[in-house]
């Protein structure tokens, strides 16, 4: 019982349905992203829509200085007193963690502040003086002029409602103030894009760490790019010239978040477009949903039906997948790292006399990602491109990322690096090392406290 395993007409049936990796141009993908970049950035119509920071990355963090960091993200709030060391590499002292203000009942924006600075002001009397606040707050921002954040929206986790439309920074400032507790100058907010890239500075050394013994020459630092990609997608990058806010500096970026995962990409199916449909927000962050993991599992599971109801897929239990309303990523990882053990919710599909058609489900499922892999990749290539980045093979372009997808998820993070190298070395070969950066939230926060634009 069971569909025989035929690659070539499995390969077919994705490429019919224009999931197939090998229909994508990378050339034209890189090129479509950069042109929706800059059109963003003059501020014309484009999917990306460019948005400025007003923070500058330091090229080196200056040693001895003791920040703020706050992380409110989720159901939690964590800060630390974060301290630089000889090197410049940092070193959090002193963490805590609390419920996110709001997640334990309705709270009004006074006691919403006021239970961050609950948080934040021992730290601060206990530090007995700090140079800054970097704030990373992971809900959607309008980034204000003096690195304060105005509040656009919350999760539905958090119920603060008082406190849309208010300015996070400055709401910290005046409860503190309450708490006869005196904020430094600089609160800087950012999101957790923005604080992977800075938080790529400290931690991904300058040389990406392939230079063996001491430098003579004084070689100065390369770019840091932020990549996100767990949940959602997204990338930031330091840019020298904004014009529609009519910013330009060689010597002092601004780093820029993309809202990349709002990409089109142009190599997208029938599939795809039936799947984005079935979405909350349909005809937006198509990028996202072809790669990221909210997004992943129940995509898979639209392409897995359409295989059975097109006889590729076929399986004593295949009624059961038909039935199914979704299918939760993780559940899709964990399957695919271990798919002969006939566990989880997939796994107990198959009978062991239908190796077959499990394995052309694995099939399928891989195609996918390496899709999602591909389109990734192009992202992440234009970004270097853009700030032509790697030339020198003494200062390569250094990428900060972090999120699960592409730390855990089956396939992705092989295939994601297989393609960005192509990619960047097509042309000319491209210096650049890509790595995940730890406590990127709290790290990139203290960071920014420090960034100034001049």
């Amino acid at each position: 019982m069971g569909s025989s395993f035929n690659p070539k007409e499995l390969a077919d049936f994705a490429r019919f349905y224009g999931f197939h990796y090998d229909i994508c141009d990378p050339v034209i993908l890189v090129r479509d992203v950069l042109a929706n970049m800059e059109r963003g950035l003059r501020g014309q119509p484009s999917a990306l829509p460019m948005l400025p920071t007003y923070i500058s990355p330091v090229s080196n963090v200056p040693p001895g200085k003791t920040v703020l960091a706050l992380d409110a993200g989720g159901t939690n709030l964590r800060a630390a007193l974060v301290r630089f060391d000889d090197q410049g590499k940092a070193v959090a002292e002193g963490s805590r963690k609390v419920p996110m203000p709001g997640t334990h009942g309705a709270v009004s924006a006074e006691a919403f502040f006021d239970q961050i600075a609950n948080a934040a002001g021992p730290l601060i009397e206990e530090a007995k003086g700090i140079e800054g606040i970097g704030f990373c707050f992971s809900y959607p921002m309008e980034i204000t002029k003096d690195s304060d954040g105005i509040l656009m929206a919350l999760s539905k986790e958090v119920d603060a409602p008082d406190v849309i439309g208010k300015r996070i920074g400055q709401g910290l400032r005046d409860a503190l103030a309450r708490r006869k507790i005196r904020a430094p100058e600089r609160i800087a907010l950012l999101n957790d894009t923005v604080s992977t890239l800075l938080s790529g500075l400290v931690e991904i050394p300058p040389d990406g760490g392939r230079r063996k013994g001491a430098d003579t020459y004084g070689i100065e630092s390369g770019p840091v790019i932020g990549f996100i990609l767990g949940t959602g997608f997204n990338t930031a990058y330091p840019e020298k010239r904004i014009p529609k806010i009519g910013f330009e500096s060689e010597t002092a970026p601004q780093i820029v978040v993309c809202e990349s995962g709002n990409f089109n990409p142009r190599f997208l199916g029938a599939l795809d477009r039936e799947y984005d449909a079935s979405t909350k927000t349909p005809g937006v962050y198509t990028q996202e949903k072809a790669s990221a993991g909210a997004y992943l599992g129940p995509l898979t599971l639209r392409i897995l039906k359409q295989a059975v109801r097109d006889g590729l897929l076929t399986f004593r239990k295949s009624d059961e997948l038909l039935a199914w309303q979704t299918l939760q990523t993780k559940d899709l990882n964990g399957f695919m790292h271990a798919p002969l053990a006939s566990e989880g919710p997939i796994g107990e599909l198959f009978g062991p006399d239908e190796r077959d058609a499990l394995t052309s489900l694995v099939y399928l499922t891989s195609i996918v990602t390496k899709r999602g892999a591909l389109l990734s990749a192009a992202v992440v290539a234009a970004m270097v491109e853009r700030i032509d980045g790697g030339r020198d093979p003494f200062v390569p372009a250094r990428i900060a990322v972090e999120g699960t997808t592409y730390m855990i998820y089956k396939g992705m993070r092989e295939a994601l690096e297989s393609y960005l190298h192509v990619m960047l070395t097509r042309d000319i070969p491209r210096s650049y090392v890509i790595a995940p950066v730890e406590q990127a939230s709290l790290f990139g926060a203290a960071v920014a406290a420090l960034s100034n634009l001049s």
